[in-house]
């Protein structure tokens, strides 16, 4: 009798047990993603804080390129406001991230365009200052395609559990959502056009 008892119990139990562990994992999934979000966001406000001091470093060498160097900090600033819209809507914000995207993109088209001009400007080229900050902004976009690239990763296993029966009928319960993933802008994905033009 005291078999039976148990077993019926066990029985009732197992249900209760996986609800816990599927929750259980599924919080874990989104907490991963949330924090490979926030190291995408650091490494973007960084890279938002060196573009102005590029600008005010080259500026000064660069006089008959206003344009360009406006078109960079324009770029810097749609791409912050890609941020913040990204950082609100980060569940189930596809348009915040697909907007960050592509404002990220124009900022790297921006700054491709400013580094090309850069070359032909020898004394430019031996500023320490401009050189060094430049080579910072290279690292951090190393470093964010390495953030983006975890990022997505972790998306992809929570979205992926979210979208698997039995985990789905968990996900909705405790309205677990999708999570969208931060892919290039079209700009990032363009073949990159070098001009080796004469200097001026």
């Amino acid at each position: 009798m005291l078999v039976v008892v148990l077993a019926v119990l066990i029985l009732l139990a197992a249900p209760l047990i996986w609800l816990v562990v599927a929750y259980n994992r599924l919080a874990r999934l989104r907490v991963r993603c949330e924090n490979a979000y926030s190291q995408i966001d650091v490494q973007l406000k960084r890279r938002f804080d060196l573009v102005p001091n590029l600008v005010e470093a080259v500026k000064g060498y660069m006089v008959h390129e206003r344009q360009t160097l406006e078109a960079v900090i324009r770029a810097r600033a749609a791409a912050v406001d890609g941020l913040r819209g990204a950082s609100g809507a980060m569940h189930g914000g596809v348009v915040g991230m697909g907007a960050l995207a592509v404002a990220s993109g124009q900022l790297d088209a921006a700054l491709g365009r400013l580094f090309g001009i850069m070359e032909r400007y020898p004394d430019l080229k031996a500023d320490q200052n401009a050189l060094q900050l430049q080579e910072e902004l290279v690292h951090t976009e190393n470093r964010i395609a390495f953030a983006r690239q975890g990022y997505n990763d972790s998306v992809q296993s929570l979205n992926a559990e979210i979208a698997m029966f039995p985990t789905n009928v968990v996900a909705g319960l405790f309205a677990f959502r999708t999570m969208p993933m931060f892919e290039a802008a079209d700009q990032e994905r363009a073949v990159v056009r070098v001009d080796l033009g004469e200097a001026p």
